[in-house]
């Protein structure tokens, strides 16, 4: 199948684990010179393809590499979380897969036979998506991969598989095989987003450093009929599979995720043969459930990362730069999140409006972002996982106190779930002068919040763009003055949304009025009238007033740009 073929079918009667695409010969190989591109991403994973099309959104061609042709086997990530969705909206596909994915916020967490208790990832009202979808990889993929065939400046080219890099100062020259013999071609800027073994990073002489946790788990996804709420199930030595943990997940399609924990003895070939998961299986849902093993793999836990994800012109995403253990859905999603952070920054760069010093700013964000997911893993695996008979009692201690005892729930890990992090300590930040309550502190993802927008109902985050700056300036008696201030601060220096949040509508020239519903983006932002937050591309909050100047808004977007 060619990509356009599967945009046009627009997954009616598609099935994406078979799904495989035509290798076709590209210009670069009949252009009898070598082609330079602005941008080459190696890895067509939901990393490389999210990255592919928020740079083409922002004008930037891009090539996109894959030395495959296929999408993912099996279900492979299936947590895609809150702030992951909304990227998602912005790159024209979240819809689709909001509605395809089982929608969760609530988890439960078991201890033996007894429940615990049950949590929720999303106790209040007044935002667009859920926590959670469960959603297979390779559905994610296929809607990435249709939303990238309508975007002329993408060209996917399958089966072209990258087998050396060289990089200068100035570009980097990438050797590429294909079923027709080897060509190269120049790139100014070569993103690796191929995966945990990334031979991008071996090519120039990189590893990644860190942990492995001697324990193994099963993946089984197992299609079969049944009743249970769309929620995250975590056992601790529960009956069926005692001195082990299990992890349950609804998906779509009837099928359902099921974690065994298998202990570091376990053979792995052996652990994913049929007569040996099918057992598991019917031990958790009873001998008279009937089902259907759909896919089955074995992990080990491990957790590392790249040293710097920058060299020069080699850049890395993904679990090419970093890599967490599985429990926390902190894998996909954070590579999501590293593509959004570096797309805008190196569309700025490629248009001459920042220097390099801002893809500086990417490895220490998503470094301190790696830094963070991974100790939140290793102290998921190290609660789930006890390596000592103290740990266990421990663990064990915590969990009997836990059914009563509010104090004892905080200590239980089952995986602390995925949320975005929030980049406190950037060099982007232009710190607060004033005082603020809440969470929307430079560095901060922004929130999101229903608004009326031309009486349209609608959301903040959808009046977000990716290749713009944003400021939102709360009403007062004096925002047109503000709105012009802020305006004459980014004239010459950066595009410039300005939203000016009311309760009642306003005809601003210059302004798209956003009528606050239901107070919410007042609570959440702690908005008094006339306090203006500037959001950089990504939705990132980076600066924050109460009686902003034009000199103040000035320096902060000339921070934002790494260029002060």
């Amino acid at each position: 199948m060619k990509l356009r073929d599967l945009a046009r079918a627009r997954g009616e009667g598609i099935d994406y684990q078979t799904v495989s695409f035509d290798y076709e010969r590209c210009a670069d190989q009949d252009a009898g010179t070598v082609v330079r591109h602005p941008v080459v991403v190696v890895g067509a994973g939901p990393v490389g393809m999210s990255l592919a099309i928020d740079l083409a959104q922002q004008g930037v061609r891009v090539v996109l590499l894959d030395a495959d042709h296929k999408l993912s086997v099996g279900s492979r990530a299936i947590c895609f979380a809150k702030r992951t969705l909304e990227i998602f909206d912005r790159l024209g596909c979240g819809d689709r897969m909001v509605a395809k994915g089982v929608s969760w916020n609530v988890g439960k967490v078991f201890f033996r036979n007894e429940q615990l208790y049950a949590f929720d990832l999303l106790p209040e009202s007044g935002h667009e998506r859920p926590a959670f979808i469960n959603l297979q990889q390779y559905y994610v993929e296929g809607y990435l991969a249709e939303r990238i065939a309508e975007l002329p400046l993408i060209e996917l080219r399958w089966r072209h598989a990258v087998t050396a890099v060289q990089p200068h100062g100035d570009h980097v020259i990438v050797t590429v095989d294909t079923p027709e013999g080897p060509y190269t071609l120049h790139a100014d800027y070569l993103i690796a987003c191929d995966g945990s073994r990334s031979p991008v990073r071996h090519m120039i002489g990189q590893e990644s450093h860190g942990r492995v946790f001697h324990d193994r788990f099963l993946i089984a996804d197992v299609k079969m009929h049944a009743d249970f709420p769309p929620e995250r199930w975590f056992w601790f030595d529960p009956p069926f599979h005692p001195n082990r943990s299990v992890l349950l997940h609804r998906q779509p399609d009837d099928v359902w995720r099921i974690d065994f924990q298998l202990g570091w003895e376990a053979d792995p070939e052996a652990a994913k043969q049929p007569e040996n998961v099918i057992p598991l299986v019917k031990a958790l849902l009873g001998p008279n459930v009937p089902f259907e093993l759909e896919w089955v793999s074995v992990y080990t836990f491990s957790c590392s990362r790249m040293d710097r994800f920058r060299h020069g012109r080699v850049i890395f995403a993904g679990d090419a730069a970093h890599l967490v253990s599985p429990f926390g859905a902190r894998g996909a999603n954070s590579g999501v999140q590293d593509a959004e952070n570096l797309a805008w920054k190196l569309a700025a760069v490629l248009r001459g409006q920042a220097g390099e010093a801002l893809l500086d700013s990417y490895g220490t964000e998503r470094e301190y972002a790696a830094d963070e997911n991974i100790g939140h893993s290793t102290r998921a695996t190290d609660f789930i996982t006890p390596k000592s008979e103290v740990s266990r009692l421990f663990r064990d201690a915590v969990l009997d106190l836990a059914k009563d005892h509010a104090f004892a729930r905080r200590l239980v890990n089952s995986g602390r779930l995925s949320v975005p992090a929030t980049l406190r300590n950037s060099p982007l930040n232009t710190p607060d002068a004033d005082p603020f309550e809440g969470h929307m502190v430079p560095g901060a993802p922004a929130t999101d919040a229903a608004v009326t927008v031309d009486g349209r109902p609608t959301w903040l985050l959808r009046q977000l763009h990716g290749s713009r700056f944003a400021a939102l300036v709360f009403d007062a008696p004096d925002a047109p003055q503000r709105l012009a201030a802020v305006r004459d601060a980014a004239a010459g220096l950066a595009e410039l949304d300005l939203l000016l949040v009311s309760d009642t509508v306003r005809r601003i020239e210059g302004a798209r009025c956003l009528i606050d519903t239901e107070g919410l983006l007042a609570r959440r932002y702690d908005g008094r009238a006339g306090t203006v937050y500037l959001l950089r591309p990504d939705q990132h909050v980076c600066a924050r007033w109460r009686e902003p100047s034009s000199a103040s808004v000035r320096a902060a977007l000339r921070r934002a740009l790494a260029l002060h």
